[in-house]
Order: C-alpha cells, then sequence, then structure tokens
C-alpha cells in the first residue's frame, strides 16, 4: 500500500538523536533553543515557540490571546477537529465559516457577516499548504481589533504574495506529525513577533511556572511560582535534535512534492471526472497534501466506491477531511448540523487525497496516476452499460 504520507528519516537523523539520548539534557535542554531559532529564521519569525504537538500549539496561540469562556472565534469548517477543538479548550465558542469551492480554504467574504462583539480571533486554516488570503484576513481582522491565526500546520514552506509563513497573522502554529514536512514523531511550533504572546505560550507549555528546570539551574536556584494554569506541553531535546536536522533538508523536499504534485496535474489534465484544487497565482504552495474533486455525476458513483477501488489498487487514499461542525461532539454542544456550511458539505463528499510525501518514489507517482485513470476508466464504463440497459428497458 502506498500511503498518502509519511516521514523521511535518514541515519544522520538517528544519530542526531542518538547523540541527545547520550546527553545530560533530554528536556527543556539547550536544543530546544536551538530548534526554535532554526525555525523562527527560516519562517521570516523574531519568535518560535515549541510544544509537543501541534494541537498543543493551537491551544498554546489560543491562550496567549486572552481567549476566554463567552468569547467566539472564527474557524473554517474544512479542517482537522483540533482547530475548533482549541477554542473550546479555552471554553470559548467556535463559529464556522463556510469555505471558497475551489480551494477549500476560508472564504473572506463571509467573515463580517458573522462577526459579533464576542469575536476575540479569525483562525485561519492553509488547507493542503495553500496559503489563505491574508491581505483580506489581515484587513479584516484590523478593521474589527480582532487577532489573527494562521494554522499552517499544512503549510510549513509555503509563500503567500513573497512572504514565507509564518510572519503573516499574529499567530501561527506549525505540526511536525509524521505525515508533515518534516517531523519529530509528534511536535508543534508557534511563530510570532510578539514577545509578550511568546512569553505567555513558554510559560503555558510548562504548567503555568515562569521558569523551566534549565534556567533554573543556571541560576543555581530552586524556587519557582506557578501564576497561571498551565499544560505541561514541553517538547523533548532529542525531538528537537530531530527536528533540526529535518529542518535542514525541508527545501529540497518542498521541491519534490511540488514536482510530484506538477506530474498529477499534467497527468490528470485529460480526466474530466477529476479536478485538482485551484492554486492562486500569488502563492508557493507547500503540498501537505495534494486533493482532487471527483464529479461524481459523470462517473454515477459515489467516493466510496472510488475510495475502495483505488484502495484495491494498493493506492491509500485518505480524505481530509469531515467538516468539523458536523462532527457529533458539535452537533451536540452548539448545535451545528448540515447545511450550516454547505460549500464544505458538499465538497466532503466529494474529495479525495492522493500520495504525496517527499521521497516517494517515480514508480509510485506512476502507480498512483495509472490507478487513477484506471477506476475512474472503469466507474465511467459500468455508467455507460448500466444507462445503455436502462434505456433497452
Amino acid at each position: 500500500m502506498i500511503p498518502y504520507g509519511r516521514q523521511s528519516i535518514d541515519e544522520e537523523d538517528i544519530q542526531a538523536v542518538v547523540e541527545v539520548l547520550r546527553s545530560d539534557w533530554l528536556t527543556t535542554g539547550p536544543k530546544v533553543d536551538e530548534f526554535e531559532g532554526a525555525f523562527a529564521d527560516f519562517v521570516g519569525a523574531k519568535y518560535a515557540v515549541a510544544v509537543c504537538n501541534g494541537t498543543a500549539a493551537l491551544h498554546a496561540a489560543i491562550y496567549a490571546l486572552g481567549i476566554e469562556p463567552g468569547d467566539e472565534v472564527i474557524v473554517p469548517a474544512m479542517t482537522f477537529a483540533a482547530t475548533a477543538n482549541c477554542v473550546v479548550f479555552q471554553g470559548a465558542t467556535p463559529v464556522f465559516i463556510d469555505v471558497d469551492p475551489e480551494t477549500l480554504l476560508i472564504n473572506p467574504s463571509q467573515i463580517e457577516a458573522k462577526i459579533t462583539s464576542r469575536t476575540k480571533a479569525i483562525i485561519a486554516v492553509d488547507y493542503t499548504g495553500h496559503p489563505a488570503d491574508y491581505d483580506e484576513l489581515i484587513s479584516i481582522s484590523k478593521q474589527h481589533g480582532i487577532a489573527l491565526v494562521a494554522d499552517s500546520c499544512h503549510a510549513l514552506g509555503a509563500t503567500y504574495k513573497g512572504r514565507p509563513l509564518g510572519s503573516a497573522a499574529d499567530l501561527s502554529t506549525f505540526s511536525f506529525h509524521p505525515v508533515k514536512h518534516i517531523t519529530t514523531g509528534e511536535g508543534g511550533m508557534i511563530t510570532t513577533d510578539d514577545l509578550e504572546l511568546a512569553k505567555r505560550m513558554r510559560m503555558f507549555r510548562n504548567h503555568g511556572i515562569t521558569t523551566d528546570h534549565r534556567q533554573r539551574e543556571a541560576l543555581g536556584s530552586w524556587f519557582y511560582e506557578m501564576v497561571d494554569l498551565g499544560y505541561n506541553y514541553r517538547l523533548t531535546d532529542f525531538q528537537c535534535a530531530l527536528g533540526i536536522r529535518q529542518l535542514r533538508k525541508l527545501p529540497e523536499w518542498l521541491e519534490r512534492r511540488r514536482e510530484i504534485a506538477r506530474c498529477y496535474d499534467e497527468a490528470f489534465a485529460e480526466l474530466s471526472a477529476v479536478s485538482p484544487l485551484r492554486v492562486e497565482k500569488d502563492v508557493v504552495h507547500a503540498y501537505h497534501l495534494y486533493v482532487v474533486r471527483l464529479d461524481l455525476k459523470q462517473l454515477q458513483a459515489d467516493r466510496a466506491d472510488i475510495f475502495a477501488g483505488l484502495r484495491s489498487e494498493g493506492i491509500g487514499v485518505n480524505v481530509h477531511y469531515i467538516p468539523v461542525h458536523l462532527h457529533p461532539f458539535y452537533r451536540k454542544r452548539f448545535g451545528t448540523g448540515p447545511g450550516l456550511c454547505p460549500e464544505a458539505e458538499a465538497a466532503y463528499e466529494q474529495i479525495i487525497s492522493l500520495p504525496i510525501y517527499s521521497n516517494m518514489s517515480d514508480a509510485s507517482v506512476d502507480e498512483v496516476i495509472k490507478a487513477v485513470h484506471k477506476i475512474l476508466s472503469a466507474f465511467a464504463c459500468k455508467a455507460k452499460e448500466i444507462s445503455g440497459g436502462q434505456d433497452g428497458k
């Protein structure tokens, strides 16, 4: 089975981790600072705060902004649940916004109608690795005096109008899960140009305590104070060592992802029943995912049929995502449901994520392309046979 995504680990990565495992610092040590500095430099931000996963990154960002019960935060419907969950963690209410049907990014034109006196932030998701429309989003956030958070967990290495993601919003979050562009096993990062926000997030990741063990060791002190309720969201030094190594290889890996995407674009251009998502001209896509949309009217098949057919050919396709407002938790807790975001709901029934990852071979790319052609042709033929049979009755 060719997976939709996977990590790339080499012997140098392993050796970097082993060296830290043999050192005195396994957590809250010097590798954390080193990784944060290298990451901030890469995305063009002043500060970076490492945490244990992408969900923790989102939670830390929402905490740092002071989101609390009674507040509202605008989020897109087409995203992973964590984008909205982080709002609920703080006792606030996520307000779901529909997406552009061709990019599946949050639709800025629908945001202002949902802004109320309780709205404190907008979370934009760079879905699949395509940057959101930050000019519009920044304009809206400034006009209404609300914060802008970029959920860039799909988009490390992407650029918007020549600017790397990680410095466009007030806070930007990233994930280092194994299927992402770089991995630390699990891990996350938040970037910002605001020193006070960075300080709040560093405290938050360490139980709400103002200093960590290494800082107290350097001062020869045992004394610490917990000034707010935080979490243990720290990222270990050996994970950071892996992240440092992975980050150095990222430019090469990004180019490979883009090369694979170009191959798919060319191969599927002749298939009217399948359409890649639109890519705007003023962005450089990071291609965490390669999502296509099926024209089920042409195929006379549902997405489950295509999904199962591709899986039977050894292609580990996936679906990203069930719109968050359709999940049972949100229906029960917030009264959401079908009809709230019709574009996201329609897209969900038609989208499939094809395999794309940095060490994917040309042979595997060809296998995916052949399988897509085969399955779509099979269902097209089947549709004609069914139609012919009905005409004969």
